[in-house]
């Protein structure tokens, strides 16, 4: 069984660092790096840029707490992909029924389509700032999406996927450029802040909700099997997930640290992440404005690749459909195909004059946050499941911190809700 104290386990393949373990930790590399970085999407380093300039540094004591439930979250995904050799979608159809399957599908494929409309916008955004037009942009960046994955093997796709992930050094790059004030930085971090204002609270939610998705729980789950990795393999893919989530908090982190040691210092306002970046530019020169851009680039089309990607796999699971980058359209007829209208829809909204981009993106998000609960009480009665997992089921501790994550989730997701609908109640409460 998964108990507290196995936790010890997850570091068990370092004791034994040889040529061997190093060559089969890297040929397993890859899910849990991929899918945790793929978050640091254009939304989300939208989220954290306004997080640094509106509010500075008083938002980077939430990082701590959110990288522990997303390692939680992320573990427990990977670790049913490799004991049961199935996706969440397919175990959520055997255990749950046909029907709340699709119900939860449908709720995906609507948030998922908001979500990939703004990589997209982030496309288009970014290459504007370096003086690329939005309607050469975003159609090139959409063919060779639909390229690489139609076109490509799992094993080159996830190599490029790979080298995507390595760009986003460009983030603490810009941040070190920018001259933060550390001593403020470390008290920052480790202070709880909580301002009594709906804007600062409904920032929480965001940094939370865009940091832990519905989409990473499927696609995690669906690239360990794709990938075929088994329970005895385990171990390392646990020191992926561990690294990877590590990795996007980190990125995270010297996000909200470059735009709060700038555009926060000089009272700028910014609405957008290709703001914050054309807004670096005099504060602290070219090269940090244009790393800024470039990684927000990079991590848009990334994301355009995924987000779509992981919306065809657990489509297809949950109905029971082939799926998988190494079939053709012969094969998988039904994967190819959503992935493909998922593209042509969402690149092609970005080229309409006056489309509703932001409604279509507050009701991506509204959605997802009132899904992830549920995703998440699924994955725990899953996970639980003796039969299913036998020995791998979730300890007491595993249980007591995703328990915490879901009910924290809700009640976030119960005040973002309410606040959208009745604005300025939170506040008032909260002075109350």
């Amino acid at each position: 069984m998964f108990t507290g104290i196995s936790l010890l386990k997850f570091l068990k393949p370092l004791k034994k660092v040889n040529t061997r373990n190093i060559l089969l930790f890297l040929a397993i590399l890859g899910p849990g790096i991929i899918t945790a970085n793929v978050d640091n999407d254009a939304g989300g380093i939208t989220t954290y840029s306004l997080a640094g300039a509106n509010y500075g540094y008083a938002l980077l004591w939430l990082m701590l707490p959110t990288t522990i439930a997303l390692v939680v979250i992320q573990e427990m995904c990977a670790r049913m992909g490799a004991v049961t050799g199935k996706g969440l979608s397919d175990l959520i159809r055997e255990s749950f029924g046909v029907k709340v399957t699709f119900y939860v599908m449908i709720a995906l494929l609507l948030t998922n389509m908001g979500n990939s409309i703004s990589e997209f916008a982030g496309i288009a955004a970014s290459l504007e700032i370096f003086g690329i037009s939005k309607y050469v942009s975003v159609p090139i960046s959409a063919i060779l999406v639909w390229l690489l994955i139609v076109k490509g093997s799992y094993k080159t796709v996830e190599k490029v996927f790979l080298v995507a992930c390595m760009v986003y050094i460009a983030y603490p790059i810009a941040a070190f450029m920018a001259g933060p004030k550390w001593d403020l930085i470390l008290k920052a971090s480790v202070t709880p802040t909580v301002k009594s204002d709906s804007a600062f609270i409904m920032t929480m939610i965001g940094l939370v909700g865009t940091t832990i998705a519905p989409w990473m729980q499927f696609y995690q789950q669906s690239a360990v099997v794709e990938k075929g990795i088994t329970a005895e393999q385990y171990a390392f893919t646990r020191l992926d997930v561990i690294f990877g989530c590590v990795m996007a908090i980190v990125v995270a982190f010297f996000i909200v640290v470059a735009c709060a040691a700038t555009i926060h210092v000089q009272g700028l306002k910014v609405e957008t992440a290709a703001d914050a970046a054309t807004a670096l530019k005099p504060l602290v020169g070219r090269h940090a404005s244009t790393l800024f851009a470039f990684g927000l680039f990079n991590a848009s089309l990334f994301a355009a690749c995924i987000l779509p990607l992981s919306t065809a796999f657990y489509i297809c699971e949950g109905m029971g459909w082939e799926s998988g980058v190494d079939k053709d359209f012969e094969q998988a007829p039904q994967f190819f195909w959503l992935f493909t209208i998922i593209i042509v829809i969402s690149a092609a909204l970005i080229l309409v004059p006056d489309a509703p981009l932001l409604m279509i993106m507050f009701v991506s998000q509204v959605v997802n946050g009132a899904v992830l609960p549920f995703v998440l009480i699924f994955m725990l009665k899953l996970i639980n499941d003796q039969n299913l997992m036998g020995r791998h089921t979730n300890g007491p501790v595993f249980n007591v911190i995703a328990w915490i994550t879901v009910v924290v989730m809700i009640a976030l997701t119960v005040l973002m809700t309410f606040d959208m609908g009745f604005p300025g109640v939170i506040k008032r409460f909260l002075t109350f």
